[in-house]
């Protein structure tokens, strides 16, 4: 049952991205066709999530660390949200993988993604789009809004579900906000998205993590805190750098 659970986890947090052609198959059409599919869209699920070339080498990594398979419910929380499963990373495996997979596309900011992995970053998504997704750098060179944009999209955020209008969920969440040096957590305003696929029934009250313009699913307590400790904890690794990466890193 925990199994099922990570790779219907997984699927829901991947596929917002999925949708609009930023990672994983080329073709979104698939992961939906296995969201209700039984065993056999499990194994069509660990066929396509090594595709997921950002997520799938972070799960490897807390997976092996923990000694669990990549798509446990507990690996696929560590990342997407966060849990102490982190604390079991070993700082030098981590740089090793991230050495491995981005210091030829780094360059001369290489130096800044080092500078992360030293002042504590763990492997969670927030890491990967704070420390180090071009977008932080892009947004300190002048790209503005775009740039604000996709960072506040592309990272796991939270909120309250406080009402519902064709077909959306309306969301109380706070956006990021830049003053032109600093990334910040702004004041609520309500936004609208989509409900999540396949994760049963959300109802106003409900706390939810989301991500791009889709709600992924209902999250405790517990998993709000630990959502919104690693998402602090690379904000602020993200603002002690005066440019956290390059350009042309894989997005």
């Amino acid at each position: 049952m925990r199994g099922r659970f990570g790779l219907d986890m997984f699927l829901r947090f991947a596929y917002p991205p999925n949708s609009l052609g930023y990672c994983g198959p080329s073709d979104p059409q698939l992961l939906l066709e296995v969201v209700n599919g039984g065993k056999d869209a499990a194994d069509e699920i660990r066929h396509l999530a090594p595709a997921f070339a950002g997520a799938w080498p972070y799960l490897q990594l807390i997976g092996l660390s923990a000694r669990l398979d990549p798509l446990d419910a507990r690996v696929v929380e560590a990342y997407w949200i966060g849990n102490p499963l982190l604390d079991r990373v070993d700082l030098l495996e981590m740089g090793n993988s991230v050495d491995d997979r981005f210091r030829r596309r780094a360059g001369w900011d290489w130096d800044q993604v080092a500078g992360a992995l030293i002042g504590g970053g763990r492997p969670t998504h927030s890491f990967h789009v704070f420390c180090i997704y071009p977008w932080v750098g892009l947004l300190r060179a002048g790209t503005g809004d775009r740039a604000l944009e996709v960072l506040d999209r592309c990272r796991v955020r939270w909120g309250a579900v406080v009402g519902e209008a064709d077909g959306s969920l309306l969301v109380e969440s706070s956006p990021l906000v830049w003053d032109g040096r600093r990334l910040d957590v702004g004041p609520t305003r309500v936004e609208a998205v989509s409900p999540p696929l396949g994760a049963g029934e959300i109802g106003v009250g409900d706390l939810v993590a989301m991500h791009w313009d889709f709600v992924c699913q209902r999250i405790t307590s517990r998993q709000e805190q630990e959502l919104h400790r690693y998402h602090e904890l690379h904000l602020a690794i993200a603002n002690s750098s005066p440019a956290m990466v390059g350009s042309k890193l894989e997005r």
